[in-house]
């Protein structure tokens, strides 16, 4: 983050900025590897190697932390991520998609679709991604915080000491658009769920 970033007094922020801030996750990508590949921090489950898009109306959560990550891919190669983790989130209009371009085939598309009427629900929720935008505000948020005292999300929320993270007691989003390599959560409820396969282009957004 620059020395000329500033943060509005009414808690209001770009999600854009926000998320060039956590972009400084790519300098320790080999400091990371080393420790992965000696044991000494623990990589988590390997990801597919695939994007997908999530977008929604809008995101609450409660208990809201960001950190820099690594996630490893099944050929061994790494990709740095920011980590956003929510104790409870509630999403509405909820739409995923992935896009697969097979050989002969083309484009496949595999988008699902929840949470018109009544909200999806998420506990404990991990996003690993790459980029995130939408309108944000935060509520009594921390920027700039040491990623390895983090206390405001899940069990676990926690990056790698000395390194740059924030965390919130509240965030709501308008209009979020993310792309990611994986999401998890403890527990993860989708009210009028519906998923569709097709022929071409067919994502979120």
């Amino acid at each position: 983050m620059s020395a000329t970033y500033r943060v509005p007094a009414a808690g209001r922020t770009q999600w854009r900025r926000f998320a060039v801030a956590v972009g400084v996750v790519t300098t320790v990508t080999a400091a990371v590897l080393i420790m992965i590949s000696n044991g000494v921090l623990a990589a988590g489950f390997m990801v597919s190697g695939q994007q997908f898009k999530v977008s929604a109306d809008t995101l609450d959560a409660n208990g809201f932390v960001n950190y820099g990550w690594i996630d490893q891919h099944a050929d061994g190669s790494a990709e740095p991520v920011a980590v956003a983790a929510m104790k409870h989130a509630e999403l509405t209009n909820l739409c995923q998609s992935v896009l697969t371009t097979l050989p002969f085939v083309g484009d496949i598309s595999l988008k699902l679709t929840a949470g018109a009427k009544t909200p999806v629900v998420a506990e404990n929720m991990f996003v690993d991604m790459a980029q995130m935008d939408g309108n944000a505000t935060f509520t009594n948020i921390e920027i700039g915080r040491d990623a390895s005292t983090l206390d405001k999300g899940p069990p676990g929320a926690q990056g790698l000491q000395g390194l740059f993270s924030q965390q919130a007691d509240k965030v709501h989003i308008d209009n979020l658009q993310q792309v990611a390599w994986s999401t998890n959560a403890g527990t993860f409820k989708l009210s009028g769920l519906r998923m569709k396969v097709s022929s071409g282009k067919d994502e979120c957004f």
